[in-house]
């Protein structure tokens, strides 16, 4: 078409020229995102670039209740459990023989040096615990839970949480078990589309002296990759909370109100020896017992009937059968009549049925019968003895109690993690338990914010890069793809062109540019031809062919422009029909 490679001419030159190079050609992305930093964008559309040398771990000064980096004698600090596992209900015996290890890890490790304590074994029961040097008492103060967890080989299935133990004589870590008595309960979990981070506390009915855990409800969710993650649970004397993934808020509330079941029960329960009366009626309508069938209901009429109008249609083959041995069917070699009987070759469709209505014999569809009314059935009505739903009376709740301060949990003894996973090596490192915010703050700024970005840098690097994604064509740029840019801005011109011939410039004015630029050159050639000048053959040539293109470029868009215009006349005219009638 000539007026696309007139105007694509003009585009490539006015192109090349509108988008030259600027500054430096290769765009590296920054790392411009920390996790903590609050930013809304997640770290998965930010780009990591990795360090020239690997960050070295040295051991915190962060000192606190309970402060641990898997450092030189932790298994002085740590002990497995190899107890039986409480299956109350079961018949089946469970015991914790998953082992434990501390390491480095072996994917995307982010630190040289930092080991983790590692959960070894895949598809086994794992505990073990660690004893605080002095029992940890948050009343009337703030509690900060923080540590990491990486998953090495993702998460299916399985736990990742801690728990802290109450504090009690009978504490023995070598029977550590689920049945083991914990205040506080925090971390992932993840089971097919269960996928939360818990926040558990069990709490004493100060009455009957009972224990009642109390879940947080709508938990945020767990991150399951293969990297670092902390987690951070802040408690404040207020009742309030605060959960932290990565540094960033993802959950807060109060003890108070985010809970179930709820910290205080209420103060009025049903009365259990309360009964609904016999005559209580609770059926809000009822079938009008006035109401008889219509004496022309037929329920014995039949939901179809026969088309009596249908009739068979002209190619309908009736002699044809509608299946057909098939021809290129063989018999096996090995066939042996007399053992496996006749051979009979298996049948197909019938091609001769496909070309037509149908084959074989011909019957009259069936319809929907318009007399068919079904079984019949009374109307119903308001019930006029309905006396509402029934509940029995409210009496005072006797065990009712009101705790405001459920912020001050009991003292805790020791840290375990109790954990039941389909995937081996889940490792948790870097785990605070005290009262400083600023503190917990101080020991992630150490390691986790220095061994993340390096670990993200890892796992970018692995991952294929992803093809780029199509621009619309006034995202376009002319370097990117020179052939791409002018189809694409031709395309857009004509069309809209063809609507509304003003937009069509408003929008793409490359096109109209490139037009006029092809004109210049035609007239500034027909200068020099009839100026009576001796004239190369070739220039003539290309003068006569410019002349030609952008008379057939102005043919187009004319073309276009009348074609908009008559379809705007055309829809004011159907506009100005409408509101006059």
């Amino acid at each position: 078409m000539h007026l696309n490679s007139a105007v694509a001419a003009a585009l490539l030159a006015s192109g090349a020229q509108a988008h030259g190079f600027h500054g430096n050609p290769h765009g590296f992305v920054g790392q411009d995102h920390v996790p903590g930093t609050g930013s809304s964008s997640s770290s998965a559309s930010v780009s990591y670039t990795m360090p020239a040398e690997l960050p070295t771990f040295t051991p915190s000064s962060v000192k606190g209740p309970f402060v641990e980096q898997f450092t030189s004698g932790w298994e002085s600090r740590w002990k497995a459990s190899h107890a039986k596992k409480d299956t109350k209900g079961s018949e089946e015996e469970w015991a914790y023989v998953g082992e434990w290890a501390v390491e480095e890890p072996y994917i995307y490790n982010g630190m040289v040096g930092s080991k983790n304590l590692v959960a070894k074994n895949a598809a086994a029961h794992h505990a073990i615990s660690a004893k605080f040097p002095k029992a940890i008492d948050p009343k009337d103060k703030t509690l900060v839970v923080q540590y990491e967890v990486k998953l090495q080989k993702g998460l299916e299935c399985g736990g990742a949480y801690m728990k802290l133990l109450r504090d009690t004589k009978a504490l023995h870590q070598e029977e550590f078990s689920n049945a083991s008595p914990y205040v506080i309960m925090f971390g992932p979990d993840k089971c097919g589309h269960t996928n939360k981070v818990h926040f558990i506390f069990n709490h004493k009915n100060p009455i009957t002296g009972e224990y009642e855990e109390k879940h947080l409800s709508a938990p945020p969710q767990a991150e399951i990759d293969k990297i670092s993650h902390l987690y951070t649970l802040i408690v404040q004397p207020n009742n309030t909370f605060t959960i932290q993934k990565d540094g960033d808020t993802v959950r807060e509330g109060s003890l108070l109100d985010q809970f179930a079941p709820g910290v205080n029960p209420d103060k009025e329960i049903d009365d259990p020896k309360d009964t609904k009366p016999e005559d209580w009626v609770d059926d809000a309508r009822i079938p009008d017992p006035e109401a008889t069938k219509p004496e022309d209901w037929d329920e014995d009429a039949p939901f179809e009937i026969v088309d009596e109008e249908a009739t068979k249609p002209e190619d309908w083959l009736e002699d044809e059968a509608t299946t057909v041995p098939d021809p290129e069917a063989q018999k096996p070699e090995d066939w042996d009549d007399e053992e496996d009987g006749d051979w009979v070759a298996p049948v197909v469709p019938n091609p001769k049925c496909a070309e037509v209505s149908g084959c074989g014999p011909w019957t009259k569809p069936m319809i929907k019968n318009p007399d068919y009314k079904g079984p019949w059935t009374a109307p119903y009505i308001d019930n006029p003895a309905y006396k509402g739903v029934w509940a029995p009376r409210k009496i005072a709740n006797p065990d009712y109690f009101e705790d405001l301060t459920p912020a001050n949990f009991e003292p805790m003894g020791a840290i375990g993690f109790e954990l039941w996973t389909m995937q081996a090596d889940v490792s948790f490192d870097n785990i605070y338990i005290g009262h400083s915010v600023d503190d917990a703050k101080k020991l992630a700024d150490e390691t986790f914010f220095v061994k993340f970005p390096v670990e993200k840098a890892l796992e970018q690097a692995e991952k294929p890069k992803e093809a780029p994604k199509p621009k619309s064509p006034s995202d376009l740029k002319f370097l990117d793809d020179p052939v791409i840019y002018i189809k694409e801005k031709l395309d857009l011109f004509l069309t809209l062109a063809a609507k509304n011939p003003v937009e069509a410039v408003k929008f793409v004015p490359e096109v109209p540019t490139a037009i006029g630029g092809i004109l210049v050159t035609v007239v500034a050639l027909t200068m020099i031809l009839t100026s009576g000048g001796s004239v190369p053959a070739p220039v003539k040539k290309a003068a006569s062919d410019a002349k030609e293109k952008a008379k057939d470029a102005k043919d187009k868009v004319a073309e276009a422009v009348s074609t908009g215009a008559e379809s705007a006349k055309g829809e004011a005219s159907k506009r100005a029909t409408r509101s006059s009638s």
